[in-house]
């Protein structure tokens, strides 16, 4: 949902009714999680996608007759019979994608617009199963000026669901009801410490992968904005910025300086909050090192098992882009619950459900009620 936000507002805003198809239910493998969401327009413009090029063109016919008037409804998506002609889903699981149609005026649009605006974390809450399929709501903090409607609200705490990373379905009192609850947080943060030259290159692949980036390094001719043109640059003395830093468990800091009087003081910063990911570049003779210089600062032994360090997945990549990729795929592994091993060594889903999707008493992540996630 949240990647096609800012278009579907904008083809709205431009006076053009759009159909938006979101993936409700998930069973086995499937190639994109709750909430992926695709736009379309009666003209025939796309944003997004659903299941990354499986059944589109199916879901985009779909999309059009709701525009034509066709009442919203869920389409389900599997193993197709015909692997040449049929439609269905080549990772072998099942999808079911609610299409519902947006009109530029309608509550549903507002609720959109407001998302869009928003300059506090919000809840979009879509009802997925039952009467008034389609509906939506948005709920937030009372400080945010978003109207908050009973169906985002109702026997649910939307303060704890701000805080999740991923959307997950709300069964309700009524078990002939769904909701389908997709937190808007925020993009999830990477703090770089150290504007080195490796810095650039994972400022740039971090934001280019939906990160928000903050390079900070107290040396004024390295911290310079025009090297980091997607990253927010402070120029700071690490320890004392990340002090004050509202860090969270969507948080990664990479510490990369490679100059200890740096470092160690934000590693000890770093390391002492709730960040969800620290990391350090260095050999491993300058981790064991490293390491004493930690205990001396005082940080604990629960501490350090958290540092990763040599930082990043064996690559074997030696150039600053390379290193970055090494570094932010660990980062990826590690905010999904992942081992980073190849696939191929692994078993199970490929696409598990997020370690941070919504759970409550009354939740079902990753599946419908139809049937739970399974292991194919």
């Amino acid at each position: 949902m949240r990647d096609i936000l800012d278009d579907a507002v904008r083809f709205l805003e431009g006076g053009v009714d759009v159909a938006i198809a979101t993936v409700v239910g998930i069973r086995g493998s499937a190639p994109r999680e709750l909430g992926a969401s695709m736009v379309v327009t009666a003209d025939g413009r796309i944003r997004g996608n659903v299941s990354g090029g499986c059944v589109e063109g199916a879901v985009v016919d779909a999309c059009l007759d709701v525009l034509g008037g066709d009442p919203a409804r869920v389409e389900s998506y599997g193993i197709s019979d015909d692997a040449l002609l049929g439609v269905g889903l080549m990772c072998g699981g099942s999808i079911d994608v609610l299409v519902r149609a947006v009109r530029r005026g309608s509550p549903e649009a507002a609720d959109l617009t407001a998302l869009a605006a928003a300059a506090e974390p919000a809840v979009h809450v879509l009802r997925v199963r039952g009467a008034g399929l389609g509906e939506s709501a948005v709920g937030a903090h009372a400080s945010s000026g978003i109207h908050s409607d009973a169906l985002a609200l109702r026997g649910h705490d939307t303060a704890r669901l701000l805080g999740y990373d991923a959307a997950g379905c709300l069964t309700e009192t009524d078990p002939e009801t769904q909701l389908l609850v997709t937190p808007f947080g925020g993009p999830p943060r990477l703090v770089i410490v150290g504007a080195v030259q490796h810095s650039v290159a994972l400022a740039r692949l971090g934001s280019a992968s939906g990160w928000a980036v903050t390079v900070v390094d107290p040396r004024e001719a390295f911290a310079a904005p025009d090297r980091f043109p997607d990253a927010h640059v402070v120029c700071e003395w690490p320890d004392r910025w990340l002090s004050t830093a509202a860090l969270d468990s969507r948080t990664a800091v990479c510490v990369l300086s490679h100059d200890e009087k740096i470092d160690v003081p934000a590693l000890r910063v770093a390391l002492s909050g709730p960040a969800m990911y620290v990391g350090v570049m260095g050999s491993r003779r300058t981790h064991d090192e490293r390491l004493e210089r930690l205990r001396a600062a005082g940080v604990t032994a629960a501490q350090l098992a958290r540092l990763r360090s040599p930082i990043g997945l064996d690559l074997g990549g030696r150039s600053p882009e390379e290193t970055a990729l090494s570094i932010l795929a660990e980062i990826v592994a590690v905010r999904h619950g992942r081992s980073g091993l190849p696939l191929a060594d692994t078993t199970g889903p490929l696409h598990a459900p997020h370690a941070d999707a919504i759970e409550t008493d009354a939740v079902e992540t990753g599946a419908t009620a139809a049937g739970a996630t399974d292991s194919t």
